[in-house]
């Protein structure tokens, strides 16, 4: 379904200051291994591949690479090295709400949003009200987003991408949205599309709620893969690594 095969992925942390004719001069007659300092390999050959049906976990500390690797995977960036391999159409739940507009209503940002997923105009009409029941937002859809908490549009946000069962799904943190009771909420809509058979790839810092949706973990440090393998000895051993 997946296939991650050995990608990696650079990012020059110093590429703003090409933009100034002062730098552009400096680097004339800077050594070349000294600006090899600005180069940041964010993902060091990683090799992953994901079964139809499987849901896989990504674990790692903060900075690890877990994040860049989903935005690999979902077309967002294209790796430096190597090649992802996707059979199926994926739904990315990365950074929610970062398609909305601040100054349009909650009810006008359904369509915005919707439109950018790739959901028709009659798609949204007929999944309207599911999608508000879901967010628990009907009293606020004429309110401006930009008015809004970060759990409130991310909890539209979630009812949005959620709408459909996709053959893929990559999710980044949602879990942790909205309130406890969203949270329930929101797990137990993944476990319906788990149990329908979606494949999923899932970053988290909750090693319970990885351990509670996944089939198998990846643990990922410092852009590589340490190991792969059963969640709860993966995970254990990860537990026990932080703690030193």
């Amino acid at each position: 379904m997946i296939k991650i095969d050995n990608v990696s992925m650079m990012f020059n942390l110093g590429i703003e200051k090409d933009f100034s004719l002062k730098q552009a001069f400096i680097n004339i007659f800077t050594k070349k291994s000294k600006r090899k300092k600005d180069e940041f390999w964010a993902l060091k050959d990683v090799n992953i591949h994901v079964g139809k049906g499987e849901v896989v976990g990504l674990i790692g500390s903060n900075g690890a690479g877990k994040s860049t690797l989903l935005k690999v995977v979902s077309g967002v960036m294209k790796p430096t090295k190597g090649k992802v391999t996707v059979n199926g159409v994926i739904s990315p739940m990365i950074e929610l709400g970062a398609g909305f507009d601040p100054n349009l209503t909650a009810r006008e940002n359904i369509y915005l949003n919707g439109a950018i997923l790739g959901y028709s105009k009659k798609f949204l009409n007929e999944k309207f009200d599911e999608i508000v029941e879901f967010s628990e937002l009907r009293e606020f859809l004429d309110v401006p987003i930009k008015n809004f908490s970060s759990g409130m549009t991310a909890k539209l946000a979630f009812s949005i991408a959620t709408i459909v069962n996709p053959e893929i799904l990559i999710v980044d943190e949602i879990l942790s949205v909205g309130d406890i009771k969203f949270q329930e909420k929101s797990k137990a809509k993944m476990m319906e599309m788990i149990k329908g058979g979606t494949t999923v790839l899932y970053v988290s810092h909750s090693l319970q709620s990885i351990k509670d949706l996944c089939t198998k973990v990846v643990w990922i440090e410092h852009g590589k893969v340490i190991k792969i393998g059963n969640t709860e000895e993966v995970c254990d051993e990860y537990y026990k690594e932080q703690m030193k």
